[in-house]
């Protein structure tokens, strides 16, 4: 199963530069959707330029210890995700709408220095990403399964059983992370994880925690 879309299959398929959108705790992984409310100025300026260009956006968290560059725009994280434009609407109050279909994780090679206003850098993309199923019968699917009840049980919360059910490993685990209501370190944790069976058992463990802690793990699961 290839994530995001069939066209990426090589390095060769990837632009060398993308633009990039640091977001605090936003995480994209592969297969995963990312909705986004975009209003800042600078950013409606590069999804028009990503629109009508290559429809891909790399989407990268601030660094997480809070290090800023001499212009005082953060450092980024190494390792994000990148993401091809799916969904494109404009709100009517200058927003737009926009979401992101995630394609594959990348490492910055170097930020580029470019007159646009926007944040651009060269990237190395996983190339394993694109076979999403890779490893995903390796996943303890009963223990994540068994970690999220317990955390919908904690907060007063459901979910939609059914498709949980029918849920291929790999979709699942992605988007339980993408859902879950962590903050910026588990989040990067959950990025950088190596494989899917290592992402589920951060996972698992990130909610044992959080549950034995308080049950609410730092907010809802959106």
């Amino acid at each position: 199963m290839r994530a995001g879309n069939a066209r990426y299959l090589t390095t060769k398929d990837f632009p060398d530069t993308v633009p990039v959108f640091p977001l605090t705790a936003g995480l994209l992984l592969p297969g995963g959707r990312l909705p986004l409310n975009i209003f800042e100025p600078r950013y409606l300026e590069m999804f028009d330029a990503a629109m009508g260009g290559e429809r891909l956006i790399g989407m990268v968290q601030p660094r997480l210890d809070g290090a800023t560059r001499a212009d005082g725009e953060p450092e980024l994280c190494e390792v994000g995700g990148l993401g091809r434009i799916t969904s494109f609407s404009e709100s009517g109050d200058g927003r737009y709408l926009v979401a992101l279909q995630g394609v594959c994780r990348f490492r910055i090679e170097s930020e580029v220095a470019a007159r646009s206003p926007w944040r651009q850098a060269r990237i190395l993309p996983f190339l394993g990403d694109l076979d999403m199923e890779a490893g995903a019968d390796e996943v303890d699917r009963t223990g994540l399964l068994r970690a999220f009840r317990a955390y919908l049980d904690a907060n007063g919360l459901d979910a939609d059983w059914e498709s949980v059910a029918k849920a291929e490993n790999a979709t699942l685990v992605n988007a339980l992370s993408m859902m879950s209501p962590y903050g910026p370190a588990e989040k990067q944790a959950l990025l950088e994880a190596p494989d899917l069976k290592t992402r589920a058992e951060t996972l698992i463990a990130i909610t044992e925690m959080a549950l034995a802690e308080g049950g609410e793990g730092g907010g809802r699961l959106q």
